[in-house]
């Protein structure tokens, strides 16, 4: 029988790809992995836990988008920082299914050290789904998962006329499938942890171990792979922020390495590729950091109340839309009247400034330096 997918060859799961081909590209993004961390490291440990703060919140946040998962963003940093320890003013409430990806995404950065285990991965898992439910069915948590409704298939389109994208293993292969997968991704390799990180995204993703959650689970382990080849647990890029930009080519790409053949050199391309533009984005990371830190150098000495001080971080974090009174009162449970004293207050201070617009639709910026 021809081999559809690559988990059918004959082959599998010996992979292998061209060095040559990679040596050049592996060479780039190691030296911006460096020159990234070499930056931040010198801005010293308050700007650096920004940095981080910056940098995980979007991590959980894309990595949970690209699976069409919603999740609020103040809530997600505010998770992170109470378990980090660092203070960001008031915490907001944070439901259960954020604290779960939260707590996975941490386990896999902080604690990259620590073996990858058949346990450690239920345990994220069921922290992914910490009702037993993905948004529209129950499913078995903190275990393999079973065919008992038929093959676990990747599908797209209207019912009737679903594309099957691709087919993972069948459930009664899942114990060798992952015991293999786990011994070699704790084995002693003269390989480099960043080619390795690449690898283990796409061979779990290609065995697709779970009912639910495989695409995250699979994410995490890379980002683990990728704190090994730091040997740190600061993360200053998010390979799952620029994987969201490139949804598409990154779902296009996986189908076609597994429907090819056991040489995954382009996916391995794809992969260093998408990893230095990461780096790359986390430039942008760097600089609202900065700004960040130079706005608050500069209002110092200013005398602000709590709800003025939450609206300015927010700014600074990048607030969605436009900042009017309306909004102001609403995020800071005050009334429409408190709201514009405080906001002509921002503006005397040099903190805020009156967009052009005016009437029934002004709105106010941050203040450039």
């Amino acid at each position: 029988m021809t081999a559809r997918y690559i988990h059918e060859r004959r082959d599998w799961p010996r992979f292998h790809w061209d060095d040559a081909s990679l040596s050049a590209l592996l060479a780039a993004v190691r030296h911006r992995q460096g020159r990234l961390v070499g930056r931040l490291e010198a801005l010293g440990f308050r700007l650096q836990d920004e940095a981080v703060l910056a940098t995980l919140t979007q991590e959980v946040v894309t990595s949970s988008a690209i699976e069409g998962g919603i999740l609020d963003r103040r809530q997600v940093r505010s998770s992170i920082a109470r378990r980090l320890g660092i203070d960001i003013g008031a915490l907001a409430r944070v439901d259960r299914e954020v604290d779960g990806v939260v707590e996975m995404v941490l386990d896999a950065t902080r604690r990259f050290d620590a073996p990858l285990t058949a346990e450690r991965l239920f345990g994220w898992h069921a922290a992914l789904f910490p009702t037993g439910r993905s948004p529209l069915r129950p499913i078995r948590v903190g275990t393999w998962r079973d065919d008992r409704d038929g093959p676990m298939q990747v599908v797209s389109g209207p019912i009737g006329r679903e594309r099957v994208h691709y087919e993972a293993p069948a459930d009664e292969r899942l114990p060798r499938e992952m015991a293999a997968f786990l011994e070699w991704f704790e084995a002693p390799s003269a390989t480099d942890p960043v080619l390795r990180a690449g690898l283990a995204h796409l061979w779990l993703v290609t065995i697709h171990p779970f009912d639910d959650g495989n695409g995250r689970i699979a994410r995490a382990v890379a980002e683990l792979a990728l704190a090994r080849s730091d040997r740190s647990a600061r993360r200053f890029y998010s390979m799952s922020a620029q994987i969201r930009v490139e949804r598409n080519d990154y779902y296009e790409m996986l189908e076609r390495t597994q429907k090819g053949t056991l040489d995954v050199t382009p996916w391995m391309e794809w992969f260093l590729c998408c990893l230095d533009r990461a780096a790359a984005g986390a430039e942008a990371t760097l600089e609202s950091v900065l700004v960040k830190a130079r706005f608050w150098e500069r209002h110092s000495a200013a005398t602000l109340n709590a709800r003025q001080r939450r609206i300015l971080n927010a700014l600074l974090d990048g607030f969605e839309g436009k900042l009017t009174t309306s909004k102001y009162a609403k995020i800071t449970g005050c009334s429409q009247d408190t709201a514009l004293r405080d906001i002509e207050a921002l503006i005397h201070l040099g903190a805020l400034a009156k967009d052009d617009a005016g009437g029934r639709s002004t709105s106010y910026s941050l203040r450039k330096a």
